[in-house]
């Protein structure tokens, strides 16, 4: 008897959050396209991007931006640590420690990948601009057609403005 009622009372609890969890899902009632969300990567998923492209150097190469770091013997001139950078032609979808000329960003993350001195910097994912992009930067050649604020473009912890991009 304790059991049934027990085992009532569970898929009455069940159905009644399955109906709060349908009541409570958000609707679009905009023509405003969906801003993307904030998905730090991880580690291994910032190397993903085109890796077999990526060098160690201890330099950056103009033209290219770096994804990881690391203090190495290799690179001193003239004794004790230097940093070594993991260089990469930038690309589309590549998280970067820099931004590039003829791309723009659509998301942020602090990470310690990109230190040169041993505390969190912001990480950036590159994506080529192109019309009905919500980028964080407003590239030459384009205009944007609405804005949102977010913490996806922010480099301080503070919200920013993203931009829905428009080729001109």
């Amino acid at each position: 008897m304790l059991r049934s009622k027990l085992r009532s009372l569970l898929v009455g609890a069940g159905s009644a959050l399955a109906v709060a969890g349908v009541a409570l899902a958000p609707t679009t009632a905009s023509a405003a396209p969906a801003l993307p969300s904030h998905t730090p990567a991880s580690v291994s998923e910032t190397a993903v991007a085109s890796s077999a492209d990526g060098f160690w150097s201890c330099t950056i190469p103009s033209g290219y931006t770096y994804t990881n770091t690391q203090n190495t013997l290799n690179c001193s001139t003239g004794g004790g640590f230097r940093t070594m950078y993991y260089v990469q032609p930038p690309s589309d979808g590549l998280w970067a420690c820099t931004t590039m000329p003829g791309y723009t960003y659509t998301n942020t993350q602090n990470t310690l990948n990109c230190s040169t001195s041993g505390g969190f910097r912001t990480m950036y994912l590159l994506r080529a601009p192109e019309t009905g992009l919500w980028a964080c930067t407003v590239p030459p050649g384009f205009t944007y057609t609405n804005t949102q604020n977010t913490l996806n473009c922010s480099t301080s912890g503070g919200f920013r403005t993203m931009y829905y991009l428009r080729a001109l």
